[in-house]
């Protein structure tokens, strides 16, 4: 089948910086290198790369649209945590399984490896590594995934309109569990060493703090 041709959005710089990134673990670099935003907006894909900063859902926005280019298909999936933020990640698939690329505020949120056979093995991944700051394991559901190109009349690449329209429908997808709420009950609080090997870096005052809401 032949494929169909991609939108060219782009201005000229904004082709060389994504022209630059040539495989997933380049789009996670690019990410890196993004300044984290505590701001509550969300940004498109045109915005990150002019503002140089991004949180997860800005991150995971700007990731689907590299991917894209990559020849993957843009997608979206969002991990639902409890008494805690949800994280979003641009998936992509291989023949050797799912992988993610993600903007994090902790350390082990970030991207992963396409070696995952399930959406499920995907998001357990994370597991260990999502406790909310009242050191609690967090996440609870994933949902599947969102595919971008239905967006395509709202111009997702560039207009930053089109952002709460993809989150809220991101956010009313149907997530699936994760564990049962008996798990959930049973979990323990973390422990310190591994507090402080994910929180390297973290910038405090852009984490969601259940002790405030």
């Amino acid at each position: 089948m032949k494929r169909r041709p991609l939108p060219n959005p782009w201005t000229p710089a904004e082709r060389k910086v994504l022209d630059r990134l040539r495989t997933p673990g380049d789009v996670q670099r690019l990410l890196e290198t993004t300044a984290y935003s505590s701001e509550p907006i969300y940004r498109s894909p045109r915005s990150v790369l002019r503002d140089g900063k991004a949180h997860c859902f800005d991150g995971a926005m700007l990731a689907a649209a590299a991917l894209e280019r990559q020849g993957y298909e843009p997608l979206l999936v969002d991990l639902r945590a409890h008494r805690d933020d949800d994280h979003v990640l641009a998936v992509y698939r291989t023949a050797g399984g799912w992988g993610a690329v993600a903007k994090s505020n902790f350390v082990g949120l970030r991207g992963r490896a396409p070696v995952y056979r399930t959406m499920r093995e995907l998001a357990m991944s994370y597991f260990e590594s999502y406790f909310n700051l009242e050191r609690r394991p967090s996440l609870r559901s994933v949902s599947p995934p969102l595919k971008l190109r239905a967006f395509e009349r709202l111009e997702w690449r560039i207009n930053d309109r089109a952002m709460d329209t993809i989150a809220a429908r991101l956010d009313a997808s149907p997530h699936a569990p994760l564990l049962s709420a008996a798990a959930a009950r049973r979990l323990d609080d973390i422990d310190q060493r591994t507090w402080d090997g994910h929180t390297v870096g973290t910038d405090f005052a852009g984490a969601y703090d259940p002790r405030k809401k």
